[in-house]
């Protein structure tokens, strides 16, 4: 016995009429770590923390048409020399995208996906070191079309990160 949802029915419909598909169909936190190497001692510490933050997206066919995309941070903040803390993410998310042309899926992929699931990425990062008893770090908005216009740009040989200079980001 097998049971049709509502949201397969409409993907079948629409494949059957050409129509592009998009949808969205989980966000999830993949991975988190945490390390504080020098606490107890780097709360005694005076000052601003410099902060360093690297991001990167990638992509994968989970099953034909089904395409998991994951968004990663790390975010390492120094005092004095010392790492106060380092802190790594990645939030996915699982997209269902069929009939959508090959010169556009390639943005959809690196713009708008990423896009989507990255709201929730800055959720979990600032409180993952909220709870670790330090202010939060808020990250940045991301223009990702930037972000993507950039990686075309450089050579398929190169690491595609970006590093988010320290005034770019808010502590409260």
């Amino acid at each position: 016995m097998t049971s049709e949802t509502n949201s397969d029915k409409q993907s079948a419909a629409s494949a059957a009429s050409g129509t592009p598909i998009f949808q969205l169909q989980r966000v999830y936190l993949k991975d988190a770590s945490l390390e504080m190497p020098h606490a107890p001692q780097i709360f005694l510490e005076q000052g601003s923390p410099q902060i360093e933050v690297q991001l990167d997206v990638s992509h994968e066919s989970v099953v034909e048409g089904v395409i998991e995309v994951v968004v990663r941070v790390t975010v390492t903040a120094r005092m004095s020399e010392k790492v106060l803390f380092l802190v790594e993410a990645k939030q996915a998310g699982i997209f269902e995208m069929r009939g959508i042309p090959e010169q556009q899926l390639a943005a959809v992929l690196g713009i708008v996906c990423p896009g989507i699931i990255y709201p929730y990425l800055r959720a979990n990062i600032a409180d993952l070191l909220t709870r670790t008893g330090l202010p939060p770090i808020h990250l940045a908005e991301i223009n990702f079309e930037a972000l993507y216009q950039q990686k075309a740009g450089k050579s398929a040989a190169a690491a595609p990160s970006l590093i988010i200079p320290p005034s770019s980001q808010t502590r409260q």
